[in-house]
């Protein structure tokens, strides 16, 4: 192999672009360090690059219909994209791995990751989350609380702007919201009914990265829900819209796409990191870049896979692996199993306008206290929308040709609510990634398998949340109430985590409270991986406030001198 040297040595690499990534970036270079961020994927500049923003849906070729093609080429990540945004999803083919069980393992590789097609939702954490490992015994207890992180809430919060109502409930802290949107009337009679019902239970809009007001430069939402193509107006969060142009505003920030980064070089006199080694996706040359401290952003799958690639005569099971727990406790919300419901032939003088780009949560309700003889650990919160049946919905049942049946088809039909339990997933060590030792890709990198299966803590509360959301739609007078449960694999919520988790020792965590690898301080992993436990929230938010806490103590450790 021939291996080329950077001619520049920097105070830190990035490694991924996406959520976590963007931040770090922001991060250091805002606190004065030249920082490298290395894409795997193509670069796309804000605005100039989404292709499909301003598209109608009978601009696409097909509709927004996925075609015969995408369903046999990419078979997994045709499950998340349609015609509109499927340039921002990787292909199968051309990115193999192995699933030793069924997992969808869904990946955006450009500059800004996933960040421009994620569901933007953004919920805090609470000590009910944090503390629930140590305190019933499962996994390895969180490093850190809910105090550690409240501040570096407030201050993600703040620049990326979230609508939301605060609540003033334990289990979800209210944060630094902008106005919140607006439940439609549907929404309100059932929050009205299911508080009557149960007071635990408190349905409110959802807090969402969607701008209710401008900020930096960046224009409102403007309810056309066509996010996941690219806001050209800067209406929700994404690191092309957000963090990496604060980073580049600095002059300190060098972004170099098309990189994908093979393994962390290891100096074992020194006991820490030097650098990457990087392979060039299109020329294939490769190179090495140094840097003083080294943030891994890559997804946690792609982290793990990483972090096991790298081995050395320290680290001959992947660097920072004393432990053997790196690549395990692979986790991701089930959010497949809920209820539907037609509201009847109420409320019909009543409408909405536009595409608001959010629904509503039921904060989760379920052993709040103590365990409540579910036959469940920890809970749920439901998420769901309220909506009028539109033409769509209503073909199959409607009879009719001519004038009369498109008369029927463009009138609204009933209103309707669907809504499902996102639950959290314990940390289980069989659920786990791993690299293969015989298969490669194209790029000569070993495939990743991924090993992954809900257990029957996942499964009863699965069952709960078919009941429980059905008995609240019949109990609010809708009717036609079905619960459903999609069953589908692990990963369709694109919500993966662990595989690098934190924890107080090192011999059952791979990171510290900090997010350093407790062996090799100068690389710090603030990623889905790092986490302990999966809780029920959408877990981004966490990320960038773990990632911004880390990136300043990262820059205090370098200038002690102690990195």
């Amino acid at each position: 192999m021939n291996i080329k040297s950077a001619p520049t040595t920097y105070d830190a690499i990035v490694v991924g672009s996406g959520i976590s990534g963007g931040w770090a970036a922001k991060e250091l270079c805002e606190m004065g360090l030249k920082t490298l961020v290395l894409e795997r994927g193509r670069d796309v500049k804000h605005i100039a690059d989404y292709t499909t923003a301003l598209m109608n849906p009978w601009d696409f070729k097909y509709g927004l219909e996925n075609t015969i093609d995408d369903q046999r080429n990419n078979p997994v990540q045709s499950t998340s994209y349609d015609a509109g945004d499927k340039h921002f999803f990787v292909r199968d083919q051309e990115h193999p791995y192995i699933q030793e069980t069924p997992f969808n393992w869904i990946r955006g590789y450009q500059v800004g990751g996933r960040s421009l097609t994620w569901g933007r939702q953004c919920y805090r954490w609470s000590d009910l989350d944090f503390a629930a490992n140590g305190k019933e015994g499962i996994g390895v207890d969180w490093p850190i609380r809910y105090r550690d992180l409240a501040p570096w809430y407030d201050y993600v919060e703040a620049f990326v702007g979230v609508s939301g109502q605060s609540e003033g409930l334990a289990q979800l802290p209210d944060g630094i919201f902008q106005p919140p949107m607006e439940l439609n009337c549907i929404e309100q009679h059932l929050k009205a009914y299911i508080k009557k019902d149960d007071a635990r239970r408190v349905l409110t809009i959802a807090r969402v990265a969607n701008l209710t007001k401008p900020v930096d430069g960046r224009g409102l939402c403007l309810n056309r829900n066509l996010c996941s193509r690219g806001c050209p107006y800067g209406g929700y969060f994404s690191s092309n819209s957000a963090t990496l142009p604060a980073a580049a505003a600095t002059g300190n920030l060098t972004l170099h796409p098309h990189a994908i980064v093979m393994e962390i070089l290891y100096d074992d006199a020194g006991s820490k990191a030097t650098g990457v080694r990087v392979m060039d996706a299109v020329s294939m040359e490769v190179t090495e870049y140094y840097a003083r401290i080294i943030f891994l952003n890559a997804s946690t799958i792609a982290t793990a896979a990483i972090l096991l690639n790298s081995k050395s005569g320290r680290f001959p099971d992947g660097l920072g692996n004393d432990s053997g727990e790196l690549g395990r406790n692979l986790m991701d919300h089930h959010s497949y199993a809920g209820a539907y419901g037609v509201f009847g032939d109420k409320m019909l003088d009543k409408y909405y306008k536009g595409r608001r780009p959010s629904g509503f949560i039921i904060p989760r309700f379920r052993n709040l206290e103590q365990n409540e003889g579910m036959g469940f650990l920890r809970g749920y919160g439901i998420q769901g929308h309220g909506e009028r049946q539109e033409w769509g919905d209503r073909s199959n049942f409607l009879n009719g040709f001519g004038k009369s049946f498109k008369d029927q088809l463009t009138k609204p039909g009933p209103w309707t609510i669907w809504m499902a339990g996102w639950g959290e997933c314990l940390p289980y060590p069989k659920n786990r990634v791993t690299l293969d030792v015989t298969e490669r890709d194209k790029w000569g990198m070993p495939l990743v398998r991924i090993s992954f299966s809900y257990g029957e803590n996942e499964r009863v509360m699965m069952g709960d949340i078919e009941e429980t959301t059905a008995e609240m739609l019949e109990k609010a007078g809708f009717e036609d109430v079905y619960p459903f449960n999609y069953n589908k694999p692990g990963g369709s919520t694109i919500h993966e985590m662990g595989t690098a988790r934190m924890g107080a020792d090192p011999e059952t965590s791979v990171l510290n409270r900090f997010n350093q690898i407790h062996s090799v301080k100068n690389i710090f992993v603030t990623d889905g991986s790092c986490m302990t436990s999966s809780g029920s929230q959408n877990p981004s938010l966490t990320y960038m406030a773990l990632t911004a806490r880390a990136c300043h103590y990262a820059a205090s450790e370098m200038k002690k001198g102690n990195l």
